[in-house]
């Protein structure tokens, strides 16, 4: 029925010839946007009135138990924390401040951005539920193990002092009725694409022209120039080519459908989410740069060897 709609509006009623480019373009363009903010939406939404039954100071508690189940427990709340990396700093410092261990909070840090309800939809509705499930069990792997990796390495000492003198911050219980889970639903869905509709639109427009615009035998020409390294060349170029990930989802959609390999398609995506340079800067505000450096070399090891991964199930799947 939208399909049917976006045809109308952009063939009969604009008048665009459906046999050029530029009338492909724009209605991959209007297409895909409308899908995309109508299930945006609907899925925060719904995702806003389920985190309103796990309360943010009960999940303090459960991931200062220590252990690998801390790291994971992170990792799942910043699965479904719909942040981008810089935004998902200030989460991390009260984290830190509520006591949660070092590793524990990386777990989060790392899994925030590359993992959140919006990534999801926008994957399962692109890559199909097979692909989805598994690109979010490799995120939580990396967030898992990324933070226990770095937990073990007792690398409090590289922190500011003043966040590690830091008062404990407490949070006041919220007790939700069914209206007021609708009320925070309906902020939630309502705030998170205030913030990313223009990334969306970016992000769509990009995807369109490379869509309709680069021809595939240049994107196949370069995938065989980079061969076997393509996985970790897409991470390197994802770090200072930061976005939202509302925004680089339709380009790697793009890039996939032109023949480049999924993994390769989705280190790209997840450098861009969780790697970026004013990520790097905003942490020098908590950390020391070799904490910092430790930080970006274990997610990027995480992220290659997850593309590889992708990449070789890819046909499987």
């Amino acid at each position: 029925m939208l399909l049917k709609f976006v045809d109308l509006l952009v063939y009969e009623w604009v008048g665009f010839n459906p046999e050029s480019l530029l009338g492909r373009a724009i209605h991959f363009f209007v297409y895909d946007t409308i899908k995309i903010f109508l299930l945006l939406a609907v899925m925060i939404f719904v995702i806003g009135v389920i985190r309103t039954y796990l309360p943010e100071h009960k999940l303090r508690r459960w991931m200062g138990a220590g252990g690998v189940l801390g790291n994971f427990i992170a990792a799942l709340f910043g699965a479904i924390t719909p942040f981008c990396s810089c935004s998902s700093i200030p989460i991390f410092i009260s984290l830190l401040k509520a006591g949660v261990p070092l590793g524990v909070t990386f777990s989060f840090l790392v899994t925030s951005p590359i993992i959140n309800e919006y990534l999801v939809i926008l994957m399962a509705s692109e890559f199909g539920i097979p692909i989805t499930v598994a690109y979010v069990s490799s995120g939580l792997i990396i967030g898992t193990a990324a933070g226990a990796i770095l937990g073990r390495m007792k690398l409090e000492h590289l922190l500011e002092h003043d966040i590690i003198d830091s008062a404990h911050e407490k949070d006041d219980e919220i007790e939700h009725n069914w209206t007021s889970r609708l009320r925070f639903g309906w902020h939630e869905a309502t705030s998170v694409i205030r913030q990313i509709w223009m990334w969306v639109l970016v992000g769509v427009g990009t995807g369109a022209i490379i869509h309709n615009y680069v021809p595939q035998e240049y994107i196949h020409g370069l995938m065989d120039a980079t061969g076997i390294f393509s996985v970790p060349i897409a991470t390197i170029l994802g770090v200072p080519m930061y976005g939202s990930c509302a925004a680089i989802v339709p380009i790697a959609v793009v890039l996939f459908e032109k023949g480049i390999p999924l993994g390769t398609a989705l280190a790209f995506m997840m450098a861009m989410a969780a790697l970026s340079l004013p990520e790097a800067i905003m942490l020098r505000r908590v950390m020391r740069l070799g904490l910092i450096a430790m930080f970006f070399a274990i997610t990027t090891v995480a992220i290659v060897a997850t593309g590889y991964l992708l990449n070789s199930l890819s046909s499987l799947i």
